[in-house]
């Protein structure tokens, strides 16, 4: 036995908690494992030494009559044969020792749950400001109604694993210690299938299409989830089936361009309405709607309807409506329409810089940087 305070050994304060003494061994153990350290004849006495500490201070009573006597308490048998003693055969590092070699306490577990799914669904945009109900038709894996899910073959049954004896687990010594890993003969599902059933392979699971009904909230936007609990891929051996995420993807609209709960939309006027003023009918989600144009409006200008936009999900209120002008310049004229534009144009000459402002402020800033 090391005369070694065990305390020191592990680098702990004496009234450490028991999961910063575990913590303290976990970490020396790594560093000294003999596995890790081939070449270091030290680190395997190093090893030995903190095993003793932690085998000692991770026993409540062990600890007690340590901190009371020290090493004397365990002299001449005093505490069953010391830390290396009975007492200490079944005790199990699995659990410590688990990231080292990949297993750990339990291993790998047979019950499975199964795997989350994606589906993209295209709606329209008035199916996305209204909300909507729809059928969906998803592959995914489902049990087997041959087997019923267990694999074998109808009239058969799966055998016990005779590695594991069932468990899915079997105990593997690793120098000073043992760890449970996974059955490698039946994968930690402690069952082992002779007689595969012809439909699914021996899987109990098989490939098929299922209808699900889908209802689409209003004010939903582009990339928006649905989760539908349940409806993803079946699990494995009884484990819980995963979720289905219904993902939204808007198709493109005549007339509108959506910006989040907002609408776009370009409005084209006649150069005489531009100039004069008038009203017109535009398009809205709910209708028709009459906007006045202003006399001498021009080309870009936006005019915004409160209220005419889209309610998203998590909105208390309506977005807008942006119409934005675009003065449309008329093609295929006849020859007295020509005659009218060129009249115009030669009476709008004799006063051009205050009837086209923005043509001279455009033309002096032209000037202005080749007098550079």
């Amino acid at each position: 036995m090391s005369k070694k305070d065990y305390y020191e050994v592990l680098g702990v304060n004496r009234d450490a908690s028991d999961e910063e003494i575990k913590k303290a061994y976990r970490k020396l153990a790594m560093k000294h494992h003999p596995d890790r350290n081939p070449d270091n004849p030290k680190a395997e006495e190093h090893f030995k030494e903190a095993k003793e500490a932690y085998e000692m201070l991770s026993d409540a009573q062990k600890r007690a009559a340590y901190d009371q006597h020290g090493h004397a308490a365990f002299e001449s048998g005093g505490m069953g044969g010391g830390p290396f003693g009975a007492g200490a055969q079944g005790f199990d590092f699995s659990d410590i020792f688990g990231d080292i070699f990949g297993g750990g306490r339990g291993g790998r577990s047979s019950v499975q749950r199964g795997a989350d799914l994606r589906y993209n669904l295209e709606i329209t945009l008035e199916q996305a400001a209204r909300g909507t109900e729809t059928q969906i038709r998803v592959p995914t894996m489902s049990e087997c109604s041959t087997c019923h899910g267990s694999g074998a073959k109808p009239g058969t049954n799966p055998t016990t694993c005779s590695t594991c004896a069932g468990h899915g687990q079997v105990r593997m010594q690793q120098g000073f210690f043992s760890i449970q890993q996974t059955c490698p003969r039946c994968h930690g599902n402690g069952k082992m299938i002779t007689s595969p059933c012809k439909d699914c392979n021996g899987n109990g699971r098989i490939k098929q299409h299922k209808t699900l009904s889908v209802k689409i909230p209003a004010g939903v936007d582009n990339d928006d989830r649905i989760r539908l609990s349940g409806e993803g891929e079946l699990g494995v051996n009884g484990g819980p089936a995963g979720d289905l995420y219904v993902v939204i993807h808007t198709k493109q609209h005549a007339v509108f361009q959506r910006d989040h709960n907002d609408l776009h939309c370009e409005m084209p006027i006649s150069f005489s309405t531009a100039a004069l003023g008038g009203s017109i009918e535009i398009p809205t989600l709910d209708g028709v709607a009459t906007i006045k144009i202003p006399a001498e409006t021009q080309s870009g200008k936006i005019f915004r309807l409160r209220g005419k936009g889209i309610k998203g999900v998590r909105s208390s209120s309506h977005g807008d409506l942006h119409c934005h002008v675009v003065v449309e310049t008329p093609i295929n004229l006849t020859e007295r329409q020509k005659e009218l534009l060129r009249e115009f144009e030669s009476i709008n000459d004799k006063d051009s810089e205050r009837h086209n402002p923005r043509a001279k402020s455009w033309m002096n800033k032209v000037k202005n940087f080749f007098a550079q």
